[in-house]
């Protein structure tokens, strides 16, 4: 009986990683919680997902410096922007649990306009904010030329 109690124990374990990726489509289904304060618009105008100007637009978040967004940032978010924070899913989506919580594990003041407090499903957002932006260097690349985005290359396959 213990073998199978191990058993068990072992596939959840194994299986508790799966569970922490954010799933895309999810997230855009509960980006309508965040609408009420933020946007997704790319560079060149083109609306991704209708929100407000309340807080800062998202597009390209997932990969950009904490802080660096066209937004007037609390204390918190502008002390992380000079540490060089970047933005992962996993850390936007333990941003979004708590703020206030994220900046005092991180020794930034707690001071941030981030009010909202999303006990879950933070991972699927994070996904969906990282599947509607450009990959990080794209998107300094356009910053730098004012250009849009290129689709990017395929992939060289190569046998050994």
């Amino acid at each position: 009986m213990k073998t199978v109690y191990a058993v068990v124990a072992a596939a959840i374990a194994l299986a508790a990683p799966a569970f922490a990726e954010g799933d895309a489509a999810k997230g855009e289904k509960e980006f309508k919680k965040c609408k009420s304060c933020h946007r997704i618009e790319a560079p060149d105008g083109t609306m991704i997902y209708k929100g407000t100007k309340t807080g800062p637009n998202l597009y390209g978040v997932v990969g950009a410096v904490a802080g660096s967004k066209d937004f007037k940032y609390g204390d918190g978010l502008v002390a992380a922007n000079g540490a060089g924070i970047v933005w992962t899913e996993e850390e936007l989506a333990n941003y979004m649990k708590s703020a206030k919580a994220w900046l005092d594990d991180n020794g930034f003041p707690t001071k941030t306009k981030m009010t909202y407090k999303l006990k879950k499903n933070g991972e699927h957002i994070a996904a969906y904010l990282a599947s509607v932006g450009p990959a990080p260097m794209e998107e300094e690349a356009m910053e730098e030329t004012g250009e849009a985005a290129a689709e990017p290359a395929a992939e060289e396959t190569t046998s050994d």
